[in-house]
C-alpha cells in the first residue's frame, strides 16, 4: 500500500505574472491559492484526484488556485487524446519537422513516412516518423523517456532558456526543486500486453529528452498518472524557436497517451496541459487541441470548451455547472475580503476520520486519528484550508504532518 503523506498550508497568494506587461509582474492583482500541501509523498491515484479538483504541483509544493479571488482564474483543461484529430496547421508542424530532419534546411522535398506506402497522415506513424537512424538522412533525431533526474546537461539548457526566453537567472537547487523533485511514487501500469519499448513500465514523474545528433535541445516535465499525462513543463533551446517546439511537444504528448491507452494503460485517455487562463492571450494556445474540456470550479466536473468559451467570453470568473453563479472578475477590494475570510471549520465526525503523523521510527510510520491531537489554531486553520481545498473524501486518503 502506497501512503500518501503531507503537510498542509494555509491560504498564500502569488504576484501575477498574466495580465502584466511582459517581462513584468503585476503588484496590484495577484493570484490567490486556497490551500497548498508539501508532499513529502503521493501515490500516483492520488495526485490524479487531487488534479481532478484543481490543484497542480510545482516539485514537492502542491496548490489549488482559487478563481474567485484571482485577477486571471486559471480553469484545468485537459484533453481527449483517443478523439484527437490533428488541424491542418498541426499536421504542417510535424511534416515540416520531419522534412527538416531528413533533408536539412532544403525543407521542400517531401518527408517520407516511414515504412508505410501511403500517403495517408497516420497520426502516431508521422509523430515517430523522424526519429531513428536513417541512412541518408541530414539529422539524427532521438526522443528517450527517463524517470525525473538531474543532470548537467538539463540544467545547461534550463539555464539557456530562463535566460533567453524568460530572462530570469537560474540555480541548479532552484532547478532540482522546480523540475527534478517530485513526490509522486513509482506505481505499476497494468497493461494487458507487452507494451513497446519506449512507453513507461510505471506511472510517476519522468523527462520526455529530444536529442538532435546527440544534443539535447528540449525537454518535457511530465506526470504519467492512471487516468492522464499531465504537462507539467516544457523547456527548449532558443536556437530552434523557428519550429515551434512547444506546439510539437503538445502534439507528442498527445501520441504518447494514445498509445498508453492503446497498449492496455486503462483509463489513460487524457492529457492535461495544465491551466487554461482565458484573460490571457499567450496561454489561450492550449485551446486550439480539441476535443478539450475544462474543469468547473465549483462541482469539479469537466466541460465541453466550446460550451466554457461562450461564459468566459462574458465573465471574468465563469462557473459551468451553475452559470448564474458567474460574474466579473474581482476587484482588489475583493481580493482583500478573501484574505479576510476564515475557512470552513473541520466537524467532529471528520476529526474522527483524518490521519496525522504520530512519530516515524525508521521505516515505519505511526499514525493518530486528529481528535487525538492537540492543534495550535494556526495548524487547525492551515488544516482547515488544505482540507477545504481537497474535499473530505480526498482528505481521508492523506497522511497528514503537522
Amino acid at each position: 500500500m502506497v501512503l500518501s503523506i503531507g503537510v498542509p498550508c494555509g491560504r498564500s497568494s502569488s504576484l501575477c505574472g498574466y495580465c502584466s506587461p511582459p517581462g513584468e509582474r503585476s503588484i496590484k492583482r495577484s493570484s490567490r491559492h486556497i490551500a497548498g500541501l508539501d508532499a513529502l509523498q503521493l501515490s500516483c491515484d492520488v495526485y490524479q484526484a487531487m488534479i481532478d479538483r484543481g490543484w497542480r504541483r510545482s516539485g514537492t509544493w502542491c496548490y489549488k488556485p482559487n478563481l474567485k479571488a484571482s485577477c486571471c482564474p486559471q480553469y484545468p483543461i485537459r484533453l481527449d487524446a483517443s478523439s484527437f484529430k490533428p488541424s491542418r496547421s498541426q499536421r504542417k508542424l510535424i511534416n515540416r519537422w520531419n522534412r527538416f530532419v531528413e533533408h536539412g534546411k532544403n525543407t521542400d522535398k517531401p518527408a517520407k513516412n516511414k515504412g508505410k506506402g501511403s500517403t495517408i497522415f497516420d497520426f502516431v506513424d508521422a509523430i515517430h516518423g523522424s526519429e531513428g537512424v536513417m541512412d541518408g538522412w541530414e539529422h539524427r533525431f532521438e526522443i528517450t523517456l527517463e524517470e525525473s533526474s538531474y543532470t548537467i546537461e538539463k540544467y545547461t539548457l534550463f539555464e539557456k532558456y530562463q535566460k533567453k526566453i524568460h530572462h530570469d537567472d537560474s540555480t541548479i537547487p532552484g532547478f532540482k526543486r522546480f523540475l527534478v523533485d517530485s513526490p509522486l511514487l513509482p506505481d505499476p501500469i497494468p497493461y494487458f500486453a507487452n507494451p513497446a519499448k519506449h512507453l513507461p513500465t510505471h506511472y510517476g514523474s519522468y523527462h520526455q529528452l529530444y536529442r538532435l545528433d546527440g544534443k539535447l535541445i528540449a525537454m518535457a516535465v511530465l506526470d504519467i498518472l492512471p487516468h492522464c499525462i499531465s504537462s507539467v513543463y516544457f523547456m527548449y533551446d532558443d536556437d530552434w524557436e523557428g519550429f515551434s517546439l512547444g506546439k510539437l511537444s503538445a502534439i507528442r504528448e498527445i501520441s504518447l497517451a494514445r498509445e498508453l491507452f492503446g497498449a492496455g494503460a486503462p483509463g489513460l485517455k487524457f492529457l492535461y496541459l495544465g491551466y487554461y487562463i482565458h484573460t490571457c492571450q499567450k496561454m489561450r494556445y492550449k485551446g486550439d487541441y480539441q476535443p478539450s474540456f475544462l474543469c468547473d470550479p465549483e462541482s469539479h466536473t469537466w466541460y465541453p470548451f466550446e460550451e466554457c468559451a461562450t461564459l468566459l467570453d462574458a465573465n471574468g470568473y465563469a462557473c459551468f455547472s451553475n452559470p448564474e453563479n458567474s460574474g466579473p472578475s474581482p476587484r482588489d477590494a475583493e481580493i482583500e475580503e478573501f484574505d479576510r475570510h476564515i475557512p470552513f471549520k473541520l466537524d467532529h465526525d471528520l476529526w474522527k476520520q483524518l490521519l496525522v503523523v504520530d512519530r516515524i521510527s525508521g521505516s515505519r510510520l505511526f499514525a493518530k486519528t486528529l481528535d487525538e491531537t492537540s492543534l495550535s489554531e494556526e495548524e487547525e486553520e492551515e488544516l482547515s484550508c488544505c482540507v477545504e481545498g481537497l474535499g473530505t473524501s480526498l482528505a481521508r486518503r492523506i497522511i497528514f504532518r503537522l
